[in-house]
């Protein structure tokens, strides 16, 4: 049954939807931007997913009557005209977005939403959500295949993830970020991502012998064997036996695909293990390795020699264990005025990090002359520098005084138009085209930028137009103390 998520929001939202409605400014015009200020993992990029869902989202984007019922229900006794207003509500706005796959850095519009305040406002927590879920997986899934570009990854994080929906939405993020194949049957069917697996202890300890085992489960699928064999000893036992399996398999004209290391000194056993199948003349078997494996341990593993071809990333990655949360934010840039005017907007903080930039934006990614990127560029659409040609000035929000000057150059534009006027204009792409894209947006990149500890900064400019107008908003709304 399909699920409607027009209540995959939070309470203040809809209260916030009534407040207007009840003053009469639900119909003002409004502008939100969603981006993140931090990037996850001590990572030098993060990867924007979850765009597809955010599509489907919005597409279907209804209240149900069962909805408006459970809402009538709620002790802020919503007036029944604004409840029929919901029962009525489609989205109507414009949505700009950065495509899936996409290196993004910090406090650059990824997602911009034009439309009434309280269409815009009712979809403030699912973009979120399904954005800073996707992306931090997509991310950590990218930062694992930076350390093991050559091998095969596959994804096995479902029983360890957060519920279903974040075991198959997450299994499609790894895809994005570099990930070969996942253990989720549902999300390859849904998806269309390769699914693999092997077997579990319980099939080895069904059986009375563990060689009974392998040769029973090499005899229903030959073409497709990797035997899990640690189950009792993995020198003594588990190797030899499978390699019996594998000889037997060479008689049929087949041939094994690997055997599979889930606990122990994955380094000596994989080393060992290798040794084992070549001198038994099975240097094509290769070597899968599973158990709490991340971009960290793998890195290790590597250094120490392992002999391991794939790898079988799960808790760590599903789970996002060593940072859970992406932290992006929504926040309101323009709103129409009493006169029909659009203004920019500005939320200010005590904490500097959290102001954030005022009006409508759109980013450019700068590419040098030597068709790597130098910087991205947040301008106001209104702005022509990156769009003709002309010369741009980079330089350090923070600190002004450096700069440079770029004029031959190529602006690539980076946010998207998906939705105009409530219909879908963008045709979303095949998932292989996603991940083929996100290699592509690496290819941009100096290998400084992408390496796992400390990875160089790179830069995101403001148009000195938009520096200048967040300088005198913040002027106009910061009193100066005086002692």
């Amino acid at each position: 049954m399909k699920r409607e998520l027009a209540l995959h929001t939070d309470k203040y939202q809809i209260n916030m939807m009534y407040a207007h409605w009840v003053n009469g400014s639900h119909k003002r015009k409004a502008v939100f931007e969603a981006y993140f200020r931090k990037l996850p993992f001590g990572n030098g990029y993060a990867v924007f997913a979850g765009l597809e869902r955010i599509v489907g989202y919005i597409g279907g984007l209804r209240f149900t009557e069962d909805d408006i019922r459970y809402l009538s229900e709620q002790e802020e006794n919503y007036a029944p005209a604004f409840l029929e207003e919901l029962l009525q509500f489609h989205f109507q706005g414009n949505v700009y977005s950065m495509k899936e796959g996409a290196l993004i850095f910090p406090d650059e519009p990824l997602i911009r939403v034009e439309g009434t305040i309280m269409e815009a406002q009712l979809v403030e927590t699912a973009i979120l959500n399904f954005m800073n879920y996707q992306t931090l997986i997509a991310t950590k899934a990218s930062r694992i295949k930076q350390v093991a570009p050559n091998d095969i990854l596959l994804e096995f994080g479902t029983r360890r993830a957060q519920e279903a929906d974040a075991a198959v939405w997450g299994a499609r993020a790894a895809y994005i970020g570099g990930f070969d194949a996942t253990s989720n049957m549902l999300a390859g069917k849904m998806f269309g991502i390769p699914t693999k697996g092997t077997h579990a202890h319980s099939w080895v300890q069904s059986f009375s012998s563990e060689q009974e085992a392998f040769d029973a489960y090499a005899k229903v699928m030959p073409d497709e064997v990797t035997l899990l064999v640690d189950t009792f000893d993995t020198l003594r036992s588990g190797v030899p036996n499978a390699i019996r399996t594998a000889k037997k398999l060479e008689a049929q004209g087949k041939k094994m695909i690997g055997i599979r290391l889930d606990s122990g000194d994955l380094a000596y056993l994989s080393r060992q293990a290798r040794n084992m199948l070549d001198e038994a003349g099975l240097d094509y078997v290769k070597i899968v390795a599973s158990n709490d494996l991340d971009e960290n341990t793998i890195m290790d593993l590597k250094l120490q020699g392992a002999a391991i071809d794939t790898w079988g990333v799960g808790t760590q990655l599903i789970t996002a264990s060593d940072q859970p949360s992406l932290g992006g934010v929504y926040k309101l840039v323009e709103i129409e005025s009493a006169t029909g005017e659009m203004v920019p907007t500005i939320k200010i903080s005590s904490n500097p990090e959290k102001v954030s930039t005022p009006g409508s934006k759109d980013v450019f990614r700068i590419i040098g002359k030597n068709g790597k990127a130098l910087a991205d560029y947040i301008c106001f659409p209104e702005e022509e520098s990156p769009r003709n040609g002309g010369r741009v000035k980079l330089f350090n929000p923070l600190h002004p005084y450096m700069h440079k000057y770029v004029e031959r150059y190529e602006a690539l534009p980076m946010l998207e138009p998906i939705y105009v006027n409530g219909f879908q204009v963008y045709t979303l792409p095949d998932l292989n085209e996603v991940r083929r894209y996100h290699r592509e947006q690496k290819d941009l990149f100096w290998p400084e930028y992408l390496r796992k500890l400390n990875p160089e900064v790179y830069r995101v400019n403001l148009s000195e137009k938009v520096w200048t107008s967040k300088q005198q908003l913040i002027a106009e709304h910061i009193q100066p103390e005086i002692e």
